[in-house]
């Protein structure tokens, strides 16, 4: 996935509102309003002075001009932006990197299903049965390469757990894909302590039959790309 604009760097000022975040530019030092596309805490991803980047925008409906994608964090890039996964998914799929989930005809995204839901990505196999994959996000680091998910209490996310179990129950797969959009993380684990009830509802979906992957990124100023499998612990 390749960034649509060549990113501008500045110095976070602070992240505010979830959506929010002031930005001091490197090339004018003005200060400006950039879109932050992320409903989670950040742990750990914006403290005030980290080098950032964000892409800019020439659309003139939009409200805000500057979008911000990556941030200087632990000596390495990190992409923060959620909107990426899925299309990082969907290309890692299409490249058969996780080869559990290949050789399927079709792939489609945002298919209704469950309880006035979208799946992230539906598979078609050649016998046309189908497999349901939620992506998540996960870009959290507190110890040295070791990713965690989620950063904050997630009840959708645990809702989106048990709608997949129901796939299961009715003859269909379906899998959880956490995408970790950083390159410095080799291994994957549930951060219980800060949402057990998320943990649980994991727990219970792999019991149910729900399969579950985790694959890392490279992340440059030009894009990211979803290039490896990343071990998935409790």
């Amino acid at each position: 996935m390749k960034f649509p604009t060549h990113l501008v760097s500045g110095r976070l000022v602070k992240r505010y509102k979830r959506f929010l975040a002031d930005v001091v530019l490197d090339e004018t030092g003005g200060e400006v309003t950039a879109h932050c596309a992320n409903p989670g805490s950040m742990m750990g991803l914006k403290e005030p002075g980290s080098r950032v980047w964000l892409s800019v925008s020439d659309n003139p409906k939009r409200k805000l001009k500057y979008s911000w994608e990556v941030i200087e964090a632990d000596g390495a890039l990190v992409g923060i932006n959620t909107a990426h996964p899925n299309k990082l998914v969907e290309e890692a799929l299409q490249a058969g990197l996780i080869p559990q989930l290949s050789g399927f005809k079709s792939l489609r995204r945002e298919v209704k299903y469950g309880k006035n839901s979208r799946i992230d990505i539906l598979l078609e196999g050649a016998d046309n049965a189908l497999t349901y994959v939620e992506v998540k996000n996960v870009h959290l680091m507190r110890q040295q390469g070791l990713a965690e998910f989620p950063d904050s209490v997630t009840a959708r996310g645990a809702k989106h757990l048990g709608e997949l179990a129901d796939m299961v129950r009715e003859g269909h797969r379906a899998a959880m894909v956490f995408l970790v959009q950083r390159p410095d993380c080799s291994r994957l684990e549930l951060a219980d302590d800060i949402d057990p009830t998320y943990a649980s509802a994991f727990a219970a979906a792999k019991d149910a039959g729900v399969e579950a992957y985790a694959i890392g990124c490279e992340v440059t100023l030009d894009g990211i790309v979803a290039n490896k499998i990343v071990d998935l612990g409790s």
